[in-house]
């Protein structure tokens, strides 16, 4: 998450659309970010039942095999409207998981 927010810094819609390296690198990122929530147990997935976490496991799987698919758009709001909420809840979830 801290790469892609460091990388779109700045950045626009057609900014994006328009920088091929910034582009695969955000798919790049929130592909591994998909695939880490994989991962994470239900019952932790639970105490953030404000993040769509079936969508988040599904869009690793259209970057990786219905690239041809892919939407500019919906990556880029991806970025600006969903890492935010999706830090806190990551984080809400490590210190969790420090408790216990």
């Amino acid at each position: 998450m801290d790469g892609i927010s460091a990388a779109t810094a700045g950045k626009t819609l057609d900014d994006f659309r328009n920088d091929w390296l910034l582009r695969h690198g955000v798919e790049r990122g929130i592909e591994i970010i998909s695939e880490a929530t994989r991962h994470i147990p239900d019952d932790l997935l639970a105490l953030a039942p404000e993040i769509p976490w079936k969508q988040i496991r599904g869009i690793g799987n259209v970057l990786r095999h219905e690239y041809h698919k892919t939407s500019d758009a919906i990556v880029w709001t991806v970025v600006t409207d969903s890492l935010s909420p999706l830090r806190l809840a990551v984080e809400r979830i490590l210190e969790a998981t420090r408790r216990k």
